[in-house]
């Protein structure tokens, strides 16, 4: 069974972490929310309180197969400058597993290097922080282990997409099918 990894941090979205969760537990895939702020309970950009399943410091990053980051602020800039958290999308990056982030947080990835030649979405007004990604407007873009998404309106689908690479596009059309949800 696939593991997706999804991280919180003090100022992230919360939505768009729990709507891509969602689902991915509706189609059997195992996730599991980290914190990477010290603390179970995370605050998040609209002063929501998560609390989180594990610390990152409890987790063995290389165990996922995805590990995914929400956008808000001041979410992004705490991932970015979270030294443990970065360290692990550049080696999942390294080793071909998956890294997905959605509205600033693809900023994060790209400020890494991970999107060099890779086609990659973010919310506007972050595109210059794509640094070699050529950017579109698509609302979810996978190019390679790397997939991006747009912003809040597109947590669905990015959650759908997620569960056709990990799983199939058969189970991604029943959990859309199932969740009454005509976009995807």
């Amino acid at each position: 069974m696939a593991k997706v990894y999804a991280f919180l941090a003090e100022g992230s979205e919360e939505v768009e972490n729990l709507a891509v969760l969602d689902v991915l537990v509706r189609a059997g895939i195992e996730v599991k929310l980290v914190s990477i702020t010290g603390k179970k309970e995370v605050v998040t950009s609209h002063n929501v309180h998560i609390v989180t399943d594990a610390l990152i410091e409890e987790v063995d990053l290389k165990s996922a197969d995805v590990l995914f980051i929400p956008g808000g602020l001041p979410g992004t800039t705490n991932m970015l400058n979270h030294p443990g958290l970065c360290q692990g999308l550049k080696d999942a990056f390294a080793e071909g597993r998956r890294v997905a982030a959605i509205c600033a947080a693809p900023s994060v990835l790209g400020q890494l290097g991970l999107l060099e030649g890779k086609n990659a979405t973010c919310y506007p007004g972050f595109e210059d922080k794509l640094i070699g990604a050529k950017y579109t407007k698509t609302g979810v873009v996978t190019d390679g282990n790397v997939t991006t998404a747009r912003g809040l309106g597109y947590a669905l689908d990015l959650g759908l997409e997620l569960v056709a690479l990990l799983d199939s596009r058969e189970k991604a059309a029943q959990i859309k099918a199932a969740i009454q949800y005509d976009q995807f």
